[in-house]
């Protein structure tokens, strides 16, 4: 495995766990941080041992409260831009992930951060997390998907609240607003997650690699259903289609070899 600055990574049982490790700044995303997720998650991507990946931040405190602010002082327009769309291209790495990934959010996910929980499959969140898009108050916008993914999870009308009032959203609001799968006590975040990928891996592997490209493509308009239809076809191409059949018909569990 490689070896990363500012994230601790480790394989077990087949789950990539990736973690942030910067709790003297709340898990802030400087660049180098957020290039180093990037490269984390091709390498758990390209691992043939890997089933799925959990994204956390080191300590109580926080999975990632924000970008580092300071980075931002000598910014031109241009180079802001620039610094967003990497931003962005290393997030939709994340979405685009054939292997599901599971955002473990312990404490708070503000900014970059909920931008980041937001480009993970799912969310788990400790009952002490809190979800926000403050950067209004620094005279910004979200610039990594927020503003997009956030109208997918939640909804225009409280995306808009939520990122022009600049509001932290406890854990439990954001689950009854659907930003989140489950709220769990602190010391269970890591469990439901693994729980959640040891369902997962009893599935088909290019099953679940067509679900996620066909829902990601959802988009509101026809394209959509042309995604599902390539992903269904593909389906019938593969080796695990037929062990998921025979296993039906013989009434046993499928032994996917992911093919």
């Amino acid at each position: 495995m490689s070896t990363y600055q500012n994230l601790k990574t480790e394989i077990k049982d087949g789950i990539f766990f990736l973690t942030i490790n910067r709790p003297d700044k709340l898990n802030a995303l400087n660049r180098q941080t957020i290039v180093e997720i990037g490269a984390a998650i091709k390498e758990a991507i390209a691992d043939k041992s890997v089933i799925g990946i959990i994204l956390t931040g080191e300590g109580p405190k926080a999975f990632a409260a924000g970008a580092d602010i300071k980075e931002f002082m000598s910014l031109s327009g241009d180079q802001g831009k620039d610094m967003a769309r990497s931003g962005q291209e290393i997030f939709q790495t994340i979405e685009d992930s054939p292997k599901p990934v599971i955002a473990a959010v312990n404490g708070f996910a503000l900014g970059g951060g909920c931008e980041l929980s937001m480009a993970c499959h799912l969310r788990v969140a400790s009952e002490n997390a809190q979800f926000g898009q403050p950067e209004v108050n620094l005279g910004l916008i979200p610039g990594y998907g927020g503003t997009q993914r956030l109208v997918r999870y939640i909804g225009r009308t409280k995306a808009l609240e939520l990122t022009m009032t600049a509001a932290m959203l406890p854990a439990q609001q954001a689950l009854q607003l659907g930003l989140v799968n489950y709220v769990v006590a602190p010391d269970a975040l890591i469990t439901k997650c693994v729980e959640l990928l040891n369902v997962i891996k009893t599935k088909s592997p290019e099953a679940i690699g067509s679900a996620i490209r066909a829902i990601n493509a959802y988009d509101g308009t026809m394209e959509g259903f042309e995604a599902e239809l390539t992903e269904f076809g593909k389906c019938f191409t593969t080796e695990d289609i037929k062990e998921g059949i025979n296993a039906f018909i013989e009434k046993r569990k499928p032994q996917f070899a992911g093919r």
